[in-house]
């Protein structure tokens, strides 16, 4: 009887209190799991408050790639792009904007560049530029207070970007508008991005973006059109020689004839070195002027537009909502 009675308390050991006591996790290892949980969900929180998304960064000079965090990257792009002197409410649409562009060139772009999200190149993607490399161009006593104020514009946006239809939109942005921004159907081959429409913007005409001039001799103006255009020929005796065919709905130059050619407005910008294609032609005894207005492509946000409106009191989210069409400005929470 007795070994039976040791015979079942051994089996009742073996098979029930045994794997209890094995698998029992002690309240205060509880504790500590649940909390070690919490800790990890707070940390990427405060992260992603911080900015804390990184982005590889190619450097057109020298072909290397450098891991930024995005708010990091930006100050770099903000000083490279707008003037420290310009208001902080049009600072801060520029750092909005500069954000939203980089990520959609990640979503949208990421072929682009092998190893690396974006560049440093404005003729490419943005222009950036480094905290040692910006103090030298700013005056010695200005250049900490100028930092600081970038760095103050980023970081009270961050995560800030410009949706439409809940989706991060192509956000360009130009130098001057000339007094109207231009729709994105008419440049880039025609894409036309519904909140990338022209707009009408007060105030430019009083930066120095706003007028320009080329004048060209004609045989000058001649040789530089044969460099893309090797058969073009113009008879400079005629009235018509050179004349502009159409406009855009903005007033831009859409297509121009030079003799016996007819060209894109955006084209004879290129091959000209004009600032815009708002311009007009003037022919002369022994040259051609031409007369701009306006510096840059036109599409999207006008930086001196920006801070001719912030100067007269509006906030950044009154002016990115005018330079874009029927936009959100939104949180971002992941790529």
């Amino acid at each position: 009887m007795k070994k039976f009675l040791l015979y079942f308390v051994g089996f009742v050991i073996i098979f029930f209190i045994a794997p209890a006591i094995c698998t029992a996790t002690p309240k205060n290892a509880q504790k500590e799991a649940i909390a070690e949980i919490e800790t990890e969900s707070e940390t990427k929180q405060t992260e992603q408050k911080n900015g804390s998304i990184n982005i590889k960064l190619l450097h057109s000079d020298t072909g290397t790639v450098e891991e930024l965090s995005l708010d990091e990257y930006l100050y770099g792009v903000v000083s490279a792009e707008m003037p420290a002197s310009y208001e902080t409410e049009a600072l801060k649409a520029q750092a909005i904007v500069a954000r939203t562009y980089t990520i959609y060139q990640i979503k949208h772009n990421s072929q682009k560049h092998e190893n690396a999200d974006i560049c440093d190149n404005y003729a490419c993607c943005q222009a950036w530029i480094s905290k040692e490399e910006r103090f030298t161009k700013w005056k010695q006593e200005e250049a900490e207070q100028n930092w600081n104020k970038i760095v103050d514009c980023v970081n009270s946006t961050t995560n800030k970007i410009v949706t439409y239809n809940g989706e991060p939109i192509n956000a360009f942005f130009h130098s001057n508008s000339g007094g109207i921004t231009e729709s994105s159907v008419n440049v880039w081959g025609g894409i036309d991005y519904p909140y990338l429409k022209a707009v009408e913007t007060a105030g430019e005409d009083g930066y120095t973006q706003f007028a320009s001039q080329v004048q060209l001799k004609k045989d000058e103006l001649l040789k530089k059109l044969k460099e893309t255009y090797s058969d073009c020929e113009i008879d400079f005796s005629k009235e018509d020689c050179v004349k502009i065919i159409d406009y855009t709905t903005s007033g831009r130059v859409k297509t121009i004839k030079f003799g016996n050619k007819e060209i894109a407005g955006t084209e004879a910008r290129k091959i000209l070195g004009l600032k815009s294609t708002n311009f007009i032609v003037e022919i002369g005894e022994n040259e051609i002027t031409f007369s701009v207005k306006g510096n840059g492509h036109g599409v999207g946000m006008s930086q001196t537009g920006a801070d001719s409106m912030a100067k007269s009191g509006a906030n950044y989210e009154e002016i990115i909502k005018h330079f874009y069409t029927n936009v959100e400005i939104t949180e971002l929470k992941s790529l």
